[in-house]
């Protein structure tokens, strides 16, 4: 309900466009020569916070983010990173099953049918 009530541009952006509003894109912090470490920051806190805790249930019980993060922890990522690229995943899924009005069902077929 948050995360509806939050961010009601959900399902009108696009992928890049709603992560980036929320706060889950990746953002360098590169000046000149040196070149930083890509962090997350900015955007609805609020959002973050709710999309943290559901991702967190998503990672042990939903097949297409558990098998995400056990790709990214198997490659060697670190867990807090492996977490926030699976925010990041189950934002995107929200937003597109919004904006295709597709049931939860139905958008996890076609994600594991992409990867």
């Amino acid at each position: 309900m948050t995360v509806l009530a939050e961010l009601p541009e959900l399902g009108t952006l696009n992928r890049k466009q709603i992560a980036s509003l929320v706060g889950v894109a990746p953002l360098n912090r590169d000046s000149g020569t040196m070149r930083g470490r890509r962090t997350v920051w900015g955007g609805r806190a609020r959002v973050r916070q709710v999309l943290y805790m559901a991702t967190l249930v998503a990672a042990r019980s939903n097949p297409v983010i558990k098998a995400f993060y056990e790709r990214l922890c198997a490659a060697g990522k670190a867990k807090k990173t492996a977490i926030t690229a699976c925010m990041r995943k189950l934002l995107v899924i929200l937003n597109s099953m919004l904006k295709h009005g597709t049931p939860s069902g139905a958008h996890h077929l076609h994600i594991e049918a992409q990867t």
